[in-house]
């Protein structure tokens, strides 16, 4: 039985419902505050994650190339388009949030679709199941996720809970892809990995802190390039 993935969606449908229904009961100072601490954290990570890497050329280049398609074919656009379906769709048996633009609502909405969908925890937690058996990197991040989807839930409403959705599908394929793949994986090729996206996550951080607002959902092509790249770069190109 999956229990990481199952876990950690039914945490961001509970955390999301949970915070759209307080929503203003909760102290502005705390709704204010509590997301500069998710993107400090996001950014901590990132770092962590980052200082795995085993060659800096081809994540880099991973990274500049995934971002480049991720821009021609409007990647984050796409992701936008979701998130204002889910507002459309939720609002329809539960009241909008009032006193944000759909701009910001975008913005925010992408930064978080993509902490909780593309975060190394969650990528590595689903793959570790799959490959062992063990769910405890995803139920760590489980228990996040709750506060992560309730205090984002206060401001972007019910919208939040849907994030479950595509959250759950890419864990699900990453358990059942992890017994084929990880075999192929050299730890150069999972370091790489794990940089890439900590480089991701450390955009995310700065995003949802307000602090540099990066196209971050356009980074995310980069997640499936870095492997191949950094395969074929240790293999044919660094000596």
């Amino acid at each position: 039985m999956l229990i990481g993935p199952i876990a950690n969606g039914a945490a961001v449908v509970l955390g999301g419902l949970a915070g759209a229904f307080m929503g203003s009961r909760l102290p502005e100072r705390l709704r204010c505050a509590l997301p500069l601490t998710f993107g400090l954290s996001s950014i901590g990570l990132g770092i962590i994650l980052i200082v795995k890497i085993k060659s800096l050329p081809a994540v880099i280049l991973a990274l500049i190339l995934g971002a480049a398609i991720g821009e021609l074919i409007y990647f984050e656009r796409k992701i936008g388009e979701f998130g204002a379906f889910s507002k459309k769709l939720v609002e329809r048996i539960a009241p909008a949030k009032q006193g944000m633009s759909a701009e910001l609502f975008e913005e925010k909405f992408v930064a978080i679709l993509v902490l909780f969908c593309a975060s190394g925890t969650g990528i590595i937690g689903a793959m570790t199941e799959g490959m062992t058996g063990s769910p405890s990197i995803l139920l760590v991040k489980t228990i996040m996720d709750f506060f992560t989807a309730a205090i984002f839930a206060t401001s972007l409403g019910y919208a939040v809970a849907m994030i479950a959705v595509p959250q759950f599908i890419i864990q699900l394929c990453l358990v059942a892809a992890a017994g084929i793949i990880m075999p192929l994986i050299s730890p150069t090729m999972m370091g790489d990995f794990t940089a890439a996206g900590g480089l991701v996550m450390l955009a995310a951080g700065y995003r949802i802190s307000g602090i540099k607002l990066f196209p971050v959902a356009n980074m995310l092509p980069a997640l499936v390039l870095v492997m191949p790249i950094s395969y074929l770069w240790t293999s044919y190109i660094h000596f």
